[in-house]
């Protein structure tokens, strides 16, 4: 949809490869016209954030993904650029401040910090769209869902109310910037263990680690995998499996983590390395 409406017919698209989402974002808009990857980290399975790439002050906009969940990898600082700016944020929308006047869209599904799946919101400078001189299809326009107030189509309208109640839930506890600092914490208790314990070992760049998705490893899955598995199903945690593309473990402390579920892992982990 971006693409439609921000990439010209002789222009160029250029994005930062870190991780799926942002690969299959290249792939759509290379499909459609000329993009381009500017740095990628997937030489080395995308455990990193690349940095000191350019960006070409010219190009119809540059595009990228904010928190990758599969790799646990996260963009700490967005970079400068005279180029539209675009950004997926669809895995840590409202985990941490941002200052969305730099950027010319913004858009995330709802599905990790905002509601249930079947929503999509997007934060959009009025002023960028109408340029790409193309045609777009009625429905991948944003300009018809700006000028019926988002509900050209029957909106989804249980995703877009439980939503609200997110934000009010959101606004109630303090705001983004209360949930920053929540997450901060639940995200130092879970890599300070992975860090000083040592059967395990993270798999982000240090630098780069996301505060929504901590991925790990056993050392020697081999000989502690199974009482580690077991050690979890006890205490009744669920979900720490890692993507199936990846395999090793990954915790997701999404704002609606609280700290004493964080702990209740880091706990199995401490358990682990006395058993042993």
């Amino acid at each position: 949809m971006l693409a439609f409406n921000f990439l010209s017919e002789n222009g160029t698209g250029q994005y930062l490869d870190t991780g799926a989402w942002s690969s299959k974002a290249y792939k759509e808009a290379a499909g459609l016209g000329n993009a381009e990857v500017v740095a990628s980290s997937k030489e080395a399975n995308y455990n990193y954030i690349p940095k000191g790439y350019a960006i070409d002050d010219n190009a119809d906009y540059f595009h990228c993904t904010s928190n990758n969940t599969i790799y646990g990898t996260q963009i700490k600082e967005f970079p400068q650029t005279e180029a539209p700016l675009i950004c997926d944020m669809s895995s840590d929308i409202f985990s941490r401040p941002i200052d969305v006047s730099k950027f010319d869209l913004i858009y995330a599904g709802a599905q990790k910090n905002l509601g249930p799946a079947g929503a999509t919101l997007v934060i959009v400078k009025k002023d960028a769209l109408g340029k790409s001189g193309r045609y777009i299809p009625t429905m991948l326009d944003y300009n018809t869902h700006i000028s019926k107030g988002s509900m050209f189509n029957t909106p989804p309208v249980f995703s877009v109310y439980v939503s609200m109640l997110t934000l009010r839930w959101l606004k109630a506890n303090g705001g983004v910037e209360a949930a920053q600092q929540r997450n901060e914490e639940k995200a130092a208790l879970l890599y300070n263990e992975i860090d000083r314990n040592p059967l395990f070992v993270g798999t982000a760049a240090v630098e780069d680690r996301s505060t929504m998705n901590a991925c790990f490893l056993l050392n020697d899955e081999a000989s502690h995998k199974e009482a580690f598995d077991a050690m979890i199903a006890e205490k009744n945690i669920s979900g720490v499996n890692g993507h199936r593309s990846v395999g090793g473990y990954r915790a997701s402390m999404y704002n609606a983590m609280d700290l004493d579920s964080v702990a209740a892992l880091v706990d199995c982990m401490k358990e682990l390395e006395n058993k042993f």
